[in-house]
């Protein structure tokens, strides 16, 4: 059956959707997800978790593009955990921005994963080249820029009126 899970896969699955569950509530609520905040703190938590338990899955027996997804994302959260101690004053735009990466590249893996295996009969698409998951690549990609331009905006819409004299 091509659509078999293993355990891990069943339990990487489920912390998989529950973190971005909790990224989009962290979204809705405050806007961003905040590494600081509980949901964030969350998000970040299960992030990691996800990332170490897809490393032993390989059902082709070799390394795939979500493995590097996982090491690349595994790089950015401490980025983003720690930007304001390395960033400076550019450390709250840094920090969307890659906060706002994670939970985008977190999202390739899930839309090719559920499209190529469900529903368990006739999945709808036969791989990541499908043009169902280029045409949901597209739409992921568009709602990341959107997004991360909303939150540098609303940012920058924060800080202008938290300064003092400005009218």
């Amino acid at each position: 059956m091509p659509n078999h899970l293993s355990i891990l896969g069943i339990i990487h699955t489920a912390i998989s959707v529950i973190a971005l569950i909790v990224a989009l509530a962290a979204l809705v609520k405050s806007g961003k997800v905040n590494p600081a905040a509980k949901l964030g703190n969350w998000y970040v938590w299960l992030t990691v978790i996800t990332c170490i338990t897809g490393f032993p899955i390989m059902k082709t027996g070799h390394f795939t593009p979500g493995h590097y997804l996982a090491i690349i994302i595994i790089i950015l959260l401490p980025l983003a955990i720690y930007a304001y101690r390395i960033f400076g004053k550019a450390a709250p735009y840094v920090q969307i921005i890659l906060m706002s990466t994670t939970v985008f590249m977190s999202f390739i893996p899930a839309i090719v994963e559920s499209l190529t295996r469900l529903p368990m009969s006739q999945p709808l698409a036969s791989g990541p080249n499908d043009p169902i998951i280029q045409k949901a690549m597209g739409a992921l990609m568009v709602i990341y820029v959107v997004g991360v331009i909303y939150q540098i905006i609303k940012l920058r819409m924060t800080k202008k009126d938290a300064t003092p004299g400005l009218v």
